[in-house]
């Protein structure tokens, strides 16, 4: 009998000991397998761009490399859900961008940052309003005229219900009394690309995204929503300069789900701290003219409930539901 219950204490021991090895190995193999970097948003946007320069940058310090998979839809939530639903060891995390503060406060999400670990921040940028270069309105002053002429007349794009180009559009009009017909998208390359296609009248989005096509001459952007101009486009006034106090902008991050190993949430935000200070990464979003901002998982964190807090007090007195 005594040796009956010498044996199962020592089973016991043994069960422990193997229960607590894999959080050890895990750390120390970590990661066995590509890590995911899950994109909420079609491929060609800002985003997406964002999030292919750091997979590239990221492979020199993951054995297995990081893979890059687009799930677009929900105006990012489709993304983020699939995040979550996936196992939380550290393999599969996502880009986050401004719209995940945003969607749960427009019950479009179900979730908040707070089910998520964030990791770092990489990037902040104005938003814009962008026409095609044949565009009759050739200034903010015509563009505006127009759409108080005939209200909702003018089919403006946006990267989703609720996005923050959603949202920075609402703000515009509120601002400018103007009224416009919101036509969400997948995100901002989808609705670029329809703006270039004639569908649409202008497109809400950053002027990053929109860079390519400005500097190819086929769109012109009207106005920026930021404080102050962009180096990359000089000569581009802000609503500031035009008497409309309208600031808002995206940014963009990393984050995993919450209940990842702490000791994979220390090597992930260790790793990612030089991925975001890596030369090559700050020179690539600079030369997507993308601006470069970089802030660790804590600051990060604060950022988000910060925003939070100012969004809820935003979307109130814009009536946006």
């Amino acid at each position: 009998m005594l040796m009956r219950q010498g044996l199962m204490a020592a089973g016991l021991i043994v069960a422990g000991l193997a229960a607590a090895l894999p959080a050890h190995a895990q750390a120390d193999n970590y990661p066995n397998q590509p890590v995911t970097l899950v994109v909420p948003f079609q491929p060609g946007g800002g985003t997406d761009a964002v999030a292919r320069t750091f997979a590239k940058v990221s492979a020199q310090y993951f054995p297995k490399g990081m893979v890059v998979l687009n799930k677009a839809g929900a105006g990012g939530a489709v993304g983020w859900k699939y995040v979550l639903n996936s196992k939380n060891d550290g393999h599969t995390l996502t880009v986050v961008t401004a719209e995940f503060v945003i969607l749960p406060l427009l019950g479009l999400f179900d979730h908040t940052y707070k089910d998520y670990t964030p990791l770092v921040q990489l990037n902040a940028d104005p938003a814009a309003i962008v026409v095609p270069v044949d565009s009759p309105y050739k200034t903010l002053e015509e563009f505006m005229a127009a759409a108080r002429k005939s209200p909702a007349a003018l089919n403006v794009g946006t990267s989703g219900t609720g996005s923050i180009y959603d949202v920075a559009l609402s703000a515009f009009e509120v601002k400018s009394d103007t009224r416009f017909t919101h036509i969400p998208f997948p995100g901002s390359g989808p609705a670029l690309l329809n703006l270039l296609g004639g569908q649409l009248d202008a497109v809400a989005t950053s002027p990053a995204e929109a860079s390519e096509y400005v500097r190819a001459g086929k769109l012109r952007l009207l106005v920026l929503m930021s404080d102050k101009r962009v180096p990359e486009f000089p000569d581009v006034p802000t609503a500031k300069e035009k008497g409309l106090d309208v600031a808002y902008g995206t940014w963009r991050g990393i984050a995993g789900p919450k209940g990842m190993p702490p000791a994979t949430v220390a090597k992930l935000k260790e790793v990612f701290e030089k991925v975001a200070q890596d030369p090559q990464l700050i020179s690539a979003i600079k030369a997507q003219n993308l601006g470069y901002v970089y802030a660790d998982g804590d600051a990060f964190e604060k950022k988000m409930a910060a925003e939070t807090a100012d969004y809820a007090q935003v979307l109130k007195t814009l009536s946006i539901k």
